[in-house]
């Protein structure tokens, strides 16, 4: 499976603070937006993922990440010139996707739980159609809400509906097979000129081939995207960082326990990292990854 990660838009609702650069490189406590969508796709399996961006800020994000290799990653780029609808990002992508399977997440989203990582990677190995992801919202008018059977098998989406079916957002998290970049190329683009993404996952619920996995009160998921929800996802991450004493969407960590590097070539990415708490944290965990490799050698 590839994977899409869609880091557009022009963060109009942070304005002032994207002025000058994305707001998927704000910080969420102490690392870029952008890496916790990468994380998740790291943590799907998925080393082979297309950046999908806007002019203005592909090099910074291009800057960060380079080609992947680092991290055990193959990382490509294209440009979005305008916020034409996140659709789109599987028309940009169709040369990347190459008529198989995608995982397309948005740039601003952040995921977190136990048993996350076993129920993604799990739908990944088994997509037949359409996978949506859904969470509980307080107040559903505010988003695409699902409604499914007592199977999950989805019934309807309706877009911040003023009489809500159910509580279940659909999150930017969307998981298609081999026919979705078809399915987005012949949308007929909406008022606002978008290729919306509800249009893909309603073309799906019409051939009986969409389903919604619910994350349950066991995950957290927000949508960084407003001052309010950015400052959240803040304070959610260093709450649990320092309780659990572990970082969230630490790229390094991730690819070394996934096997994409070995625990010298995180220590050396830790070092350059090393005069902050995250750089020093990386470090640990590669020592730590050696001396376990040293006992079970013994």
């Amino acid at each position: 499976m590839k994977g899409i990660l869609l880091a557009g838009g022009r963060g109009t609702r942070l304005l002032p603070a994207t002025l000058a650069v994305s707001k998927q490189l704000l910080p969420v406590n102490d690392k870029p937006l952008i890496y916790f969508p990468l994380s998740v796709l790291m943590l799907a399996g998925i080393r082979d993922i297309l950046l999908i961006s806007t002019p203005e800020d592909l090099p910074q994000i291009r800057r960060l990440f380079g080609d992947g290799s680092r991290l055990g990653l193959r990382l490509t780029y294209a440009e979005q010139a305008e916020p034409n609808g996140i659709a789109e990002a599987l028309v940009l992508g169709a040369d990347h996707v190459a008529g198989g399977p995608v995982a397309l997440i948005l740039g601003d989203n952040v995921f977190h739980g136990d048993g996350f990582q076993e129920v993604l990677r799990a739908e990944c190995r088994a997509v037949d159609g359409c996978v949506l992801f859904g969470h509980p919202v307080h107040d559903p008018g505010r988003y695409g809400i699902a409604e499914t059977d007592a199977d999950g098998r989805l019934l309807g989406i309706e877009e911040k509906p003023a009489a809500p079916r159910s509580n279940r957002a659909v999150v930017g998290l969307y998981l298609y097979d081999g026919d979705a970049v078809d399915i987005a190329k012949n949308l007929t683009p909406s008022a606002r000129g978008e290729l919306e993404i509800t249009d893909v996952n309603r073309a799906y619920l019409e051939r009986g081939k969409a389903k919604l996995v619910d994350l349950g009160h066991g995950s957290a998921w927000l949508d960084a995207g407003t001052p309010a929800t950015l400052l959240r996802a803040g304070q959610y991450v260093q709450l649990l960082e320092r309780r659990q004493g572990v970082r969230i969407a630490c790229l390094e960590e991730i690819a070394l326990r996934m096997g994409y590097i070995d625990a010298e070539a995180c220590h050396r990415l830790g070092v350059e990292l090393e005069k902050s708490s995250y750089g020093r944290y990386v470090i640990s965990v590669a020592e730590r990854f050696m001396d376990s490799e040293r006992e079970t050698d013994r």
